[in-house]
């Protein structure tokens, strides 16, 4: 199920981090964005579609090119009066929770966190657990991808177990191959029928997932599972002896100079590692341009070369042009489709890029959460942000 194409490609695409003379540890540097190679009326003309309302409620963008930013912009938006009517009214989206941080209408925790910056990632959270565990693995207190997870677990309390569950490994957790019976990704979140949704409702979120039957064999089909992220930090629990957020907190986001976050956990104490996730888009771009780096940050190699080029290869093939790796999306660009951009994705329309090829990152915030609401799909992001650069203009021409 590779992409032979799209792997050779990755393997080439990665910028160098030797030669670094700053780091945007404290803060990021500014520039014009013509000092970085960046069209102005592009940009402008982003702008004024984002800011129109015609691709929903967007909160924020941020263009970073060459380690520093060339773009900001903000969008203020009442979500308190947006999201009125369904704040108090029973749906999936707020059924197990109508004052607490799982009512998604409830303008105390969604988007913003308690009124500050901290914006909810939603499932960017998933592609910040992988590089977590990248951290733990380049430390060596992480065990091998291939292990089995029922490892981890006591097989008396799991139901459902057949010769397809146990040949489930962490790797087929981290590509979304693992083969449970799980409706997530066709159904909206508003439906009472999302797996997703129901987990979020039920108080052991690990014990849904595990329990749930198999369709197909693991490593065979991707199938979006918000479960299997939550499995992970148990794994991670068992494994380290470490909780999965406090393990980031020292080893990630210490080194990177992000000092403000928060982080939900489930009814049962478990770090929120699907969806939980909040920071302000400055310090999400910290993270995603440590993958940039090839997992260097100053002299430290906080993420081995290895685990990245790993994360950002083609485990599984999805559609022509996308393929997922360690929780992360690839998009595939360009004349012939060759070019990769790697991604996060979370619900409501957070959309955290790194273009390698052109030394850049841009980081995407939104919150348009019910069906039928405008969005801005991420293909639309990576095609109006790759018209805003010099050289791929150059190229296409």
């Amino acid at each position: 199920m590779k992409s032979t194409v799209i792997f050779l490609f990755a393997l080439v695409i990665f910028t160098s981090a030797s030669g670094q003379n700053s780091w945007p540890t404290k803060t990021w540097p500014l520039s014009s964005p013509s000092g970085l190679g960046l069209n102005s009326d592009s940009l402008t003309s982003l702008d004024h579609d984002l800011a129109s309302g015609k691709y929903g409620y967007i909160d924020g963008i941020l263009v970073i090119r060459h380690g520093k930013v060339g773009y900001e912009k903000s969008y203020r938006h009442d979500y308190a009066g947006i999201y009125k009517n369904e704040v108090s009214k029973k749906s999936a989206l707020n059924s197990s929770d109508p004052g607490g941080p799982y009512n998604y209408f409830n303008p105390w925790w969604h988007p913003y966190y308690h009124g500050t910056d901290l914006h909810t990632l939603q499932s960017v959270t998933k592609t910040i657990t992988s590089v977590i565990i990248g951290a733990a693995i380049t430390r060596n207190e992480f065990p091998d991808l291939n292990t089995p997870i029922l490892n981890f677990f006591d097989t008396t309390t799991i139901k459902n177990i057949d010769s397809r569950k146990r040949r489930i490994t962490i790797r087929n957790l981290l590509t979304m191959t693992a083969g449970f019976e799980w409706n997530e990704d066709s159904l909206p979140y508003a439906d009472p029928n999302n797996d997703g949704s129901i987990m979020e409702a039920s108080y052991d979120w690990v014990k849904y997932a595990m329990d749930k039957p198999m369709a197909e064999e693991p490593g065979k089909v991707f199938n979006y599972n918000g479960g299997v992220t939550q499995i992970l930090a148990h794994i991670f629990r068992v494994s380290t002896g470490k909780d999965l957020e406090e393990y980031g907190a020292k080893y990630l986001f210490k080194t990177l100079g992000i000092q403000n976050y928060y982080w939900k956990r489930a009814p049962s104490g478990l770090v929120d590692s699907q969806g939980g996730l909040y920071l302000e888009k400055t310090d999400l771009a910290k993270i995603f341009y440590l993958y940039l780096k090839e997992g260097k940050w100053e002299d430290k190699q906080l993420i081995s070369s290895n685990y990245v080029r790993e994360s950002v290869a083609p485990s599984v093939s999805i559609s022509k042009n996308l393929a997922y790796g360690y929780k992360w999306w690839l998009n595939s660009y360009g004349e012939k489709n060759t070019q990769i951009a790697w991604r996060g994705s979370g619900f409501g329309g957070q959309i955290p890029i790194i273009f390698s090829q052109y030394d850049m990152v841009v980081i995407l915030t939104a919150w348009n959460i019910l069906p039928n609401m405008p969005y801005p799909a991420p293909t639309f992001l990576i095609n109006k942000i790759l018209h805003s650069v010099n050289e791929y203009n150059q190229v296409i021409k």
